[in-house]
């Protein structure tokens, strides 16, 4: 297989993974949208799409922010400032952005009670088809993984045999949907402990797995994404650790 995958399209020699990335994205939001409907919860339309607007330009802002922040050299030489953040993003800075924009939104219109665990299982699925588009793309974008002699070992589009860190996270992601569904079966929860738990288990893989690829060290060995994890495991494991008595019960 030759890296990365292009389409031809009216001449235009396409990117297999911005196409991949919008459609997850869309499907994600379909899926969203259908399991607002069967939702019984009954919640302001204003309140509704002012969260969603705050989570939408937080995930924005901290996707571009920390993207950019993965390098600071390259940051601070950038010849375009503007243009290289724009070029610049991860899903760990635009989930940790999102959440950002969600709290604050909540503090303000004064809405106490957990409102992402409908987006848990739409934000499983835009992230894996988003991340079938940054396998195909190989070593192009900085989504690959360190040269490995093991046999999971793929060539990526240079002479090297490396860890394919997309389909690790597709994996990751399919026993994580399964997990979720398991927990909902088996155990009744205050709402919000549902995402809590898809973020812990999510930030927690990027760490880990950060560790396989190319990446800039900031501090004791750690990349900017997995400072971002770590922030963000601490603050989950905090929220789960005060309400495990009170939210999760077996059934």
């Amino acid at each position: 297989m030759d890296f990365p995958v292009t389409f031809q399209i009216f001449g235009k020699t396409i990117l297999l993974h911005p196409i991949t990335e919008s459609l997850g994205i869309f499907l994600g939001m379909r899926y969203y949208t259908f399991l607002k409907r069967k939702n019984k919860e009954k919640f302001s339309s204003v309140k509704s799409l002012l969260i969603l607007i705050a989570a939408t330009f937080g995930a924005l802002i901290g996707s571009h922010t920390i993207g950019s922040l993965e390098r600071p050299d390259d940051l601070i030489n950038a010849k375009d400032f503007w243009m290289y953040i724009w070029l610049n993003n991860t899903i760990v800075g635009g989930l940790a952005g999102g959440l950002i924009g969600v709290e604050a939104m909540k503090k303000i219109i004064g809405k106490k009670e957990s409102t992402g665990d409908l987006m848990v299982y739409p934000l499983i699925l835009a992230i894996f088809i988003g991340r079938i588009g940054c396998f195909f793309t190989g070593i192009y974008e900085e989504t690959y993984g360190l040269p490995t002699n093991s046999i999971f070992g793929m060539y990526l589009g240079d002479q090297y045999l490396r860890h394919p860190i997309a389909l690790y996270e597709m994996v990751f992601l399919t026993i994580l949907f399964i997990g979720l569904k398991i927990f909902q079966k088996r155990y009744t929860y205050r709402s919000g402990v549902l995402f809590q738990l898809f973020m812990l288990c999510y930030f927690s893989f990027r760490f880990i797995i950060d560790f396989l690829k190319p990446k800039y060290n900031i501090i004791l060995g750690l990349s900017t994404i997995q400072i971002v994890c770590c922030m963000v495991i601490i603050y989950y494991i905090y929220l789960l650790k005060n309400n495990k008595y009170e939210t999760i019960r077996s059934r």
